[in-house]
């Protein structure tokens, strides 16, 4: 997935959920080839706007994709190419991904 116009961003308080979030999404960025560097940002005033109340949030291109404690790649990497996909086709997700990414929901 080479893909330079992808964002991704992990939003939360600096927990050790918010930490284990970001290195998996980190790890799953290099997996996927993303080339881009993900970010952590603890703007919780940001996720509330985008509508998430659960932290920590994975982001990709401003939208929640993934929220809550999540500890499998699969999921972290499957949330960021339905994420990016759903960017590319200007498709709005009905909201963040309670599911772990194990749906259609993006």
């Amino acid at each position: 997935m080479e893909n330079k116009t992808v964002k991704i961003e992990v939003i939360g308080s600096g927990c050790a959920n918010c930490r284990k979030l970001h290195e998996l999404a980190v790890a799953a960025a290099e997996e996927l080839k993303v080339g881009v560097k993900v970010e952590y940002s603890d703007d919780v005033q940001r996720a509330l706007a985008m509508g998430v109340v659960q932290f920590p949030v994975l982001a990709v291109n401003g939208r929640p994709a993934l929220t809550g404690s999540i500890s499998d790649i699969k999921k972290v990497k499957r949330a960021i190419e339905k994420g990016a996909a759903a960017s590319a086709a200007g498709v709005e997700p009905s909201g963040c991904c309670p599911c772990g990414g194990d749906c259609d929901c993006l």
